[in-house]
């Protein structure tokens, strides 16, 4: 085994360079041929005089012999030896002698060998069961196949893949991923390419790849969902999320100061829509700056979709105005929205009662408009209320304590007693209370002068139609008037769906934070990330039928246990036997591989004889 040097021409440029190769000689017909073992690159970093010491290791390590050289072995050639023995196994389609060439078995066959058991060695674990299953995911998308309708070629299809299957089984930054493909990760064996030797900035050209094709790539795996599952496209649900920075994002115009739901506003944010079927997969996806109106994007997300006519649309008060529901009657959208503002109102007497999925009783009230354009769906909960009532309680106290601290201090002789600034107290009393001030009426009472107070009273007057006076109430509206009161709740709630949508991006798959400082690289951050969701929403689809409802971290755990490992045995004859396979599926896998009809031995056995 040694090392060719060889000169190259690229016949696109005309450019002379080496390409490097590992090969054996081997005697055919009397003649002495030159077998390639291994393509090294163009790029192979060792100097001339290291190569026979690197040959030799890898010798070594396919031979399972110890180290026979006095020196110790570099830390770069030994890494590199490790890489290169493990590629050859891995590569191996056969059960093949590395010496010979030949054929030792037939593979389908029984394969008997007598070795020495005690010298088992196992090296080269690798993850395989997420890499496997979230490559089926992906075929069924379509997805390899379009980046390749796409143009784009091989190393750049595989760091697309190392992307997004990296945020399946394990969420982080590009550079994170970059270490677990190299490091932990079987997918280049899966789908035969070398992730050692591909530099970690070919994930950030994945990514502004995937940008310039997002909205193709959105619509072809949309359209592979509406094949794959037969939904019938009539709800689309919308929403939005924001993740944060973590550094200053300077590069990036969207990376705006706003209300974090994460409770980081000492970060930049950048908000992510989206807009998903009501099976829970995302037909379109964008970003907006971290400050922007929920209320604003409605328009901009839904034109274009070629929804078909007088489809469903739900949406959370946030974006539900009355320009946005105005915009959707006009383009021939029905809808079905939480109503914005208003007086609470619920009248018993012509309420109904239902159960809710987890067997909480509800009562709804429906009442037609005068013009019978619309229905509104007055929504009463105990659970609700209950916990509105506690929220109203403890808001009012503080406000009622604050204006107890401002008497005590009045009966001080030291305490604030100027009009102007108690006006003030009182006012940021009023601001922290949530609306609780509302239903106070305060009065302060002052000397001759009009300008020092001296006494403060209150009293306490419900405000008809609030939280107060009717928790637990809320009101959704809706166009579709011929609907039933349950039948419009229950599709209500598919918008919970949609908020757990938004949980699996965050917890489970890494939407943030994001630590890219320009708009290009977080955009494309975030649309991997949606890209994983929608493997995991296939693999979770299919699984439901077969009653495996497990979340996506559950899944991932159970998956992640099967390794790739190569075991190598001395036999009788001096020769070593280097056998590359999966570790047996547990049970729970093993369900989940005949949950969806995949082969529970990803990357089948190689076999190799050295």
């Amino acid at each position: 085994m040694f090392i060719r040097q060889t000169r190259t021409n690229n016949k696109a440029t005309g450019e002379s360079y080496f390409t490097h190769r590992l090969v054996r000689t081997e005697r055919i017909g009397g003649k002495v041929r030159q077998i390639t073992l291994l393509n090294l690159g163009r790029h192979f970093p060792f100097c001339q005089e290291d190569w026979p010491l690197l040959c030799r290791r890898i010798e070594e390590l396919i031979g399972g012999q110890a180290v026979m050289i006095q020196d110790a072995v570099p830390e770069a050639i030994e890494k590199a030896a490790q890489r290169y023995a493990g590629r050859l196994i891995e590569g191996t389609p056969r059960n093949v002698s590395i010496e010979s060439g030949e054929v030792v078995a037939d593979p389908l066959a029984q394969d008997f060998q007598e070795v020495n058991v005690d010298s088992l060695q196992l090296v080269k674990p690798r993850s395989v069961g997420v890499e496997s299953l979230g490559l089926y995911a992906l075929s069924q998308l379509g997805f390899v196949e379009k980046l390749s309708e796409l143009g784009i070629n091989g190393v750049m299809r595989a760091a697309i893949l190392g992307n997004v299957i990296g945020r399946m089984a394990k969420p982080a930054s590009e550079l994170a991923t970059w270490n677990w493909l190299q490091r932990h990760s079987a997918l280049g064996e899966l789908i035969d390419f070398d992730f050692e030797a591909m530099p970690h900035t070919r994930l950030y050209q994945a990514s502004d790849i995937l940008m310039k094709h997002r909205k193709v790539i959105e619509d072809n795996i949309f359209s592979a969902v509406q094949t794959l599952f037969c939904l019938d496209e009539t709800v689309t649900l919308y929403d939005l999320t924001n993740t944060y920075f973590e550094g200053e994002a300077e590069g990036n115009s969207k990376a705006k100061r706003g209300h974090s739901k994460e409770k980081r506003s000492d970060c930049s944010l950048v908000t992510l829509g989206l807009v998903l079927d009501g099976s829970g997969f995302v037909r379109r996806s964008r970003t907006f700056a971290g400050n922007v109106a929920e209320c604003s994007t409605l328009e901009g997300m839904l034109e274009g979709l070629d929804a078909p006519q007088g489809a469903l649309v739900i949406m959370d008060r946030g974006i539900a105005t009355e320009a946005n529901v105005g915009w959707l009657v006009e383009h021939g959208y029905r809808y079905l929205v939480v109503s914005r503002g208003g007086a609470r109102q619920f009248d018993e007497t012509q309420a109904i009662r239902i159960e809710t999925a987890g067997g909480s009783p509800l009562r709804i009230q429906k009442e037609i408009s005068e013009d019978g354009r619309e229905v509104r769906l007055y929504c009463h909960s105990l659970g609700r209320e209950k916990k509105e009532s506690a929220m109203v309680e403890r808001f009012a106290t503080g406000f009622e304590n604050g204006l107890k601290k401002i008497v005590e201090g009045l009966a001080k002789p030291r305490g604030e007693k100027r009009h102007g600034k108690l006006l003030e107290r009182i006012g940021r009393l009023k601001e922290k209370s949530r609306g609780a001030s509302q239903h106070y009426q305060v009065e302060l009472m002052t000397d001759e002068s009009g300008k020092l107070v001296t006494g403060l009273t209150w009293n306490k007057v419900p405000v008809d139609g609030t939280m107060v006076t009717h928790p637990g109430v809320y009101c959704l509206r809706s166009n579709e008037t011929g609907w039933d009161e349950e039948k419009l709740w229950r599709t209500y709630t598919m918008l919970t769906d949609l908020e757990s949508v938004f949980r699996s991006l965050k917890s489970e798959l890494g939407l943030r934070p994001v630590y890219h400082s320009t708009e290009g690289r977080s955009d494309g951050h975030l649309f991997i990330t949606v890209l994983a969701y929608q493997a995991v929403q296939v693999l979770r689809t299919k699984l439901k039928k077969a009653d495996i409802h497990d979340n996506w971290a559950s899944l991932r755990e159970t998956m992640g246990v099967q390794r790739r490992v190569t075991a190598s045995f001395q036999q009788r004859d001096g020769r070593t036997l280097n056998v590359r396979k999966s570790t047996l599926a547990e049970p729970d896998l093993m369900k989940i591989y005949r949950a969806l009809g995949v082969s529970p031995t990803p990357g089948g056995t190689k076999k190799l004889v050295s």
